[in-house]
């Protein structure tokens, strides 16, 4: 009788078995599914001549009083950069404020701006991460409001041309929304001394003062893939009982965008459990790929409404853009 273990189609059934079985071992403990995006056309779009007349894009969106609130990049024809408030009944169709929310005042904004928000909630009180860019150097900030329209800035967190291993500019503040072992963490991007964009970690106990909590970036780069340029987080992380979901954008050489998923340990955000062999989101549509920069999707906003996540990204440094997935229990 003729061993069927010892066939080709048998040991390709097995390699075929293992291999699925590896994918979701690495994907089980995401909380989403497959991305689709709910609207063809962008949700945001630049509007007038004035503050927002050459980009509207990066966005970070919470839910506050049943609303989808988004926070948006807004540039005008001068490069200068504002946030604008938009609001959604339906996480699609958004109205937006006629005026900008914060608009650069400080020393380390003037000229350049304030860009690429992030939002996380902490008891009553929202806190804005962002870049503080006055065209000498980026560095990120912090900010809280009640009401998301009123801000209170608290200065820049993590200094330029400082740190363990960052040796330029810092941006990105993916903050964990809960406290792990007694302190506040939060992923950024930091530049090393290849002058590579990398992701670093820090760690607060009041949310104001930050040190960095290793040597080294914590997500480095990886020479050959498509993060072989930029590692940078999207937005803040997603807390499961198997680790911290952290969405990041990532760059190869040629600075082509997309979206990726690395997995910390729940007990210890140092720790690397699992991370994307492939991205997960890429551009397509036109006004993903012809903008102010060619070729990205950008996500810096995330919702659970229900059985359902939205996630909204900024598309060419033009646009912004939503998609969708299934939350899996």
């Amino acid at each position: 009788m003729r061993n069927i273990a010892h066939t080709p189609s048998y040991r390709l059934c097995l390699l075929l078995l293992f291999c699925s079985l590896f994918l979701f071992s690495k994907t089980a403990s995401w909380p989403f599914a497959a991305w689709r995006r709910i609207s063809d056309k962008p949700v945001i779009s630049p509007q007038g001549d004035g503050w927002r007349s050459a980009g509207t894009f990066n966005p970070a969106v919470i839910l506050h009083d049943g609303k989808f609130v988004m926070l948006y990049r807004a540039q005008d024809k001068h490069g200068t950069s504002r946030l604008g408030y938009a609001e959604s009944s339906d996480g699609v169709h958004f109205t937006s404020r006629p005026e900008p929310v914060l608009s650069p005042e400080t020393d380390y904004e003037k000229n350049g701006g304030v860009e690429d928000p992030r939002l996380v909630r902490m008891g009553d009180t929202y806190y804005l991460t962002y870049t503080g860019y006055n065209k000498k150097e980026a560095q990120l900030c912090l900010a809280s409001s009640r009401d998301l329209i009123h801000w209170d800035r608290k200065g820049v967190i993590l200094p330029a041309y400082r740190g363990h291993w960052n040796v330029g500019w810092t941006k990105s503040g993916a903050i964990v929304p809960e406290k792990i072992d007694g302190k506040y963490w939060m992923y950024f991007l930091g530049t090393s001394a290849d002058k590579t964009d990398q992701m670093g970690l820090a760690y607060s106990t009041n949310l104001i003062h930050w040190d960095e909590a290793t040597n080294a970036p914590v997500l480095p780069r990886r020479p050959g893939q498509f993060d072989s340029r930029v590692v940078e987080p999207g937005p803040p992380p997603i807390l499961t009982p198997q680790g911290i979901v952290l969405l990041y954008n990532a760059a190869d050489d040629k600075l082509v965008y997309r979206t990726a998923v690395a997995v910390f340990d729940r007990k210890d955000p140092r720790k690397v459990i699992s991370r994307s062999d492939k991205p997960i989101f890429v551009p397509e549509k036109k006004w993903e790929k012809a903008g102010q920069v060619p070729n990205v999707v950008f996500v810096e906003g995330m919702v659970r409404q229900g059985n359902r996540y939205l996630f909204y990204y900024g598309a060419a440094d033009k646009y912004v853009g939503v998609a969708e997935s299934p939350a899996i229990p």
